[in-house]
């Protein structure tokens, strides 16, 4: 190596660390952003966050000391380096403050800096999305989601699923719902169509294609040939809806298992989603106090019982016939054939089973092409695991592996069969009954968090009428 080369810091004390100490380091430094500045007679005390945890290091800071004529220069929201000594902290909630000697501002701020010791909601915070990740409780959303995602990725590479990256790019339409984002480079404000104007053939791809609404119908194709494969990407949906539960960009995780029936689908996700609470619960506990004392009283409580809990089962119709019989009086009228909304959902979980609940086989025309049709010919072999206070949180099925009924369900649905031929391509060479879910990470985050608007659990949201940051 060239004596002038560098490498990365591995070594830097991080906040997290430092803290846990069982004795004194001695002297050392650290960086990082400060939260609140407090002045004293003659000394002046500074909360110093380098992100890695919830709490701030408390830095003491003498102002007659040579350390104290830098500290005109900091302000909330300043980046410093500080070394000084650890020394044991009067004051209580905390073993560790820093004696500074030295204090250096590495990136000033001044009096327009927005995060003052005010504390500010969530909906000012959206208008300042590139500075909200310094606040406590989106550092804390945002370490969760981090050590989450990671969860995601262990649970399926301990049990032997190959992570597949499907295309963001595509021309297929998953849902059939035709709100996909179009992908295009010919003139946005002369498109195909007109006469005498751009033919999609003339298109960058030679057809029309749009950003991925799911990664599934690719994750099928590799799931007949590695039997067990997941994937976990951004996909995209073009509804122009302004609620608390959409976005335009949000990601899934999506697995698929060859050689596996509903049954067996129900078992992983109940398997995976009990394995995400756990986690959240056993490496996200102070997050999650920060969470019940400000955003959702009693959210630890509600995770422990869900994670402990029996996740029950039942039909699509028996579902009906508890609503039926509830006496309840909906918003939606519950009759056989309507889809079942939020509030159904949330009464078959809170009042009739208590708890975690998968609704399977669902009337056939609730349901996307490719889910399998059962024997009965009017419901397919899908499922919905409904969770208490949120609803629905996992959608799957097992998917329809016979290559006729398969092509007669996507006529049925207005589906071209020739469009998808490499999909039905699977079916004709080597099929085999195969099952997969879906679960909205992001809806999983406001779950786990308490933290009630999507726009809230993921870094850059998008959004009807916001793409700026």
């Amino acid at each position: 190596m060239d004596a002038g080369t560098k490498t990365w810091r591995h070594d830097r004390p991080r906040i997290r660390e430092i803290l846990r100490l069982e004795s004194s380091p001695g002297r050392i430094s650290v960086e990082g952003w400060v939260r609140t500045v407090r002045h004293g007679k003659g000394v002046a005390f500074l909360a110093v966050n380098d992100g890695s945890c919830l709490a701030s290091l408390q830095v003491v800071i003498d102002a007659a000391a040579p350390a104290g004529a830098t500290l005109p220069q900091v302000g909330t929201g300043a980046c410093v380096r500080v070394r000084g000594r650890m020394v044991a902290s009067p004051g209580t909630g905390q073993r560790w403050e820093l004696a500074a000697d030295e204090l250096e501002v590495l990136g000033p701020v001044d009096e327009t800096y927005p995060l003052q010791k005010k504390r500010h909601g969530p909906e000012f915070l959206r208008e300042i999305a590139h500075l909200r990740p310094r606040t406590n409780l989106f550092g804390a959303v945002f370490r969760v989601r981090s050590r989450l995602a990671f969860a995601v990725h262990r649970f399926f590479q301990e049990r032997g699923f190959l992570y597949v990256h499907t295309p963001i790019i595509t021309a297929n339409d998953c849902e059939g719902a035709g709100e996909m984002f179009r992908v295009t480079t010919l003139d946005p404000f002369h498109p195909p169509g007109a006469a005498g104007q751009a033919a999609w053939g003339e298109d960058f791809f030679g057809e029309k294609t749009g950003l991925t609404v799911s990664g599934q119908l690719e994750g099928e194709l590799f799931a007949m040939a590695f039997a067990d494969i997941y994937t976990f990407g951004p996909t995209f949906r073009a509804e122009n809806s302004n609620t608390s539960r959409h976005a335009a960009e949000f990601w899934m995780i999506e697995p698929e298992m060859a050689f596996a029936d509903l049954a067996a689908d129900c078992a992983l996700a109940e398997e995976f989603f009990r394995y995400l609470v756990k986690v959240a619960l056993q490496e996200c506990a102070e997050e999650l106090a920060f969470f019940e004392e400000y955003v959702a009283s009693g959210l630890t409580a509600r995770l422990e019982a869900v994670a402990a809990a029996v996740f029950e089962r039942m039909t699509y119709g028996e579902a009906i016939e508890q609503l039926q019989r509830s006496g309840r009086t909906f918003a939606f009228p519950v009759q056989w054939g309507s889809d079942l909304q939020s509030e159904h959902e949330r009464f078959l979980t809170e009042h009739v089973v208590k708890g975690p609940l998968f609704v399977t086989d669902y009337p056939v025309e609730l349901k996307a092409f490719y889910m399998r049709l059962n024997d009965d010919g009017q419901t397919v072999a899908a499922m919905d695991l409904l969770v208490p206070r949120v609803g629905e949180i996992i959608g799957g099925s097992q998917r329809e592996e016979r290559l006729e009924v398969l092509e007669r369900r996507m006529r049925a649905c207005g589906l071209v069969p020739e469009s998808l031929r490499w999909y039905l391509d699977t079916r004709r060479w080597g099929s085999c009954p195969h099952a997969g879910f879906g679960l909205g990470f992001e809806r999983f985050l406001m779950y786990v968090t308490g933290v009630e608007n999507i726009r809230d659990v993921i870094p850059f949201p998008r959004t009807p009428g916001n793409a700026r940051f």
